[in-house]
């Protein structure tokens, strides 16, 4: 079983990322990956990040980014757009996408969360983050960039070898290709899957 180290692998285990303040200061991200390499808030064409929300308040804004929310930990946030839109996010199941730009502030339901958040630079890539539940029975995904362990331990096949990934544990492939996810034991065992689409 590979350790993460193989070329165009790279397993980003959880408290390994590089943790930041969020752009308007308000809390804590933990910048998982950026592309390019290095880039700033105004020049990346995507990020992939952790939050950690421990009181209400607004969202940072980037004008031009398409984002989406997921719950990683705690009991959910219900996001208010201000112009009567307000959406829930308490399961894993169901990602919260919306424009980056658009003011939005976060109420907690009970408790501090860790979300995950991907954003990508309108205009140059469409992300798509899906969540599936992992089986023993392998299941087959193509064209996959990231695979992000939401609960239990998983294990993904990739070109490279095998990577075992724990609860939040994230694995990164420089070209978007096909994995074969799988549970270690009886346990429930839940990803989110990472893929990208070029606008044309």
């Amino acid at each position: 079983m590979t350790s993460g180290d193989a070329p165009g692998i790279r397993v980003i285990r959880w408290g390994e990322a590089k943790a930041m303040p969020w752009k308007n200061g308000g809390g804590v991200t933990h910048e998982i990956t950026v592309f390019p390499a290095g880039a700033t808030f105004e020049s990346f064409d995507w990020r992939l990040s952790m939050a950690e929300v421990a009181a209400d308040g607004p969202f940072s804004a980037f004008d031009g980014i398409d984002r989406t929310l997921a719950l990683m930990q705690g009991a959910g946030i219900e996001l208010d757009f201000g112009d009567g839109r307000q959406i829930r996010v308490d399961g894993p199941g169901v990602p919260c996408r919306f424009d980056g730009g658009e003011p939005c502030t976060g109420y907690l339901v009970n408790g501090p969360v860790l979300d995950l958040n991907v954003m990508t630079r309108r205009g140059r890539l469409v992300h798509d983050l899906v969540p599936v539940s992992v089986a023993d029975t392998a299941l087959t995904l193509s064209a996959v960039t990231a695979v992000i362990c939401h609960t239990g331990t998983i294990v993904v096949e990739t070109a490279a070898g095998e990577v075992l990934l724990g609860a939040k544990d994230v694995l990164l492939q420089d070209l978007a290709a096909e994995v074969r996810c799988s549970r270690t034991c009886e346990s429930e065992a839940m990803a989110y899957v990472l893929q990208f689409r070029s606008v044309t």
